[in-house]
């Protein structure tokens, strides 16, 4: 018998699935990655994780991390090394229910190469990041699971004008957060595809103007 209440189950089978999904589509390889989601006090309070050197790919539900709002794991294997990262991103962004972090080949190839500013590592190209996305900052590399990394990530979340949605962790990969796994993973999607598109059109395009992005806003609540 499990030793989580009955409604964390489809958490942890959400998370297996979006877990599955992204090592399917390359998005994920190897143990690069992890997922969080946030329980409410009905599904036990604190939050799941990933454990750490996971695959994405071959989740066990019964083995995902369970870590209480005081911060101390309550079954499953040892949580992800990211763990304070996760966590200091819900402190940070109340609005989020999962974060997602990967190692997103595009992404991190951009920030080998450059990204085109600090506080927005991509310009506006299309509508639907401007639309699903909108600015994503750069945090400054550090090793895996570097608190100093963490505390960067929530500089950014609580310095920010508009709500943000995503931070880059130089060499490392994006970190997104959302109101679910399924709403995360389609986040870092557009994320990951604008990166590609940026790096392979040569001459680098022109991004969208004011006005357009203005008409985002005013249309679909564009965070940008």
């Amino acid at each position: 018998m499990n030793a989580w209440p009955i409604e964390q189950d489809r958490l942890r089978a959400e998370i297996v699935r979006v877990g599955a999904s992204l090592f399917q589509r390359g998005y994920v390889h190897s143990s690069a990655g992890n997922i969080s989601v946030r329980l409410d006090d009905a599904q036990g309070g604190g939050f799941l994780i990933t454990p750490t050197d996971a695959c994405l790919g071959f989740l066990d539900p019964t083995q995902l991390a369970w870590i209480d709002a005081a911060g101390v794991q309550r079954g499953g294997a040892r949580a992800s090394k990211t763990l304070v990262l996760h966590r200091r991103i819900y402190d940070a962004a109340p609005a989020a229910h999962c974060v997602l972090h990967t190692h997103a080949t595009h992404l991190v190839a951009l920030t080998l190469r450059g990204v085109w500013r600090a506080n927005d590592i991509l310009p506006p190209l299309t509508p639907y990041q401007v639309m699903k996305v909108g600015h994503v900052p750069l945090a400054a590399y550090g090793r895996p699971g570097d608190p100093a990394v963490a505390d960067a990530v929530a500089q950014w979340i609580e310095a920010a004008k508009v709500p943000l949605r995503a931070v880059m962790i130089e060499r490392l990969g994006p970190v997104v957060w959302h109101d679910s796994p399924s709403a995360a993973m389609a986040l870092l999607e557009e994320l990951e595809e604008t990166a590609r598109l940026w790096l392979l059109c040569v001459p680098a395009p022109t991004p969208l103007g004011e006005a357009q992005i203005a008409e985002l806003r005013t249309h679909f609540n564009a965070p940008w």
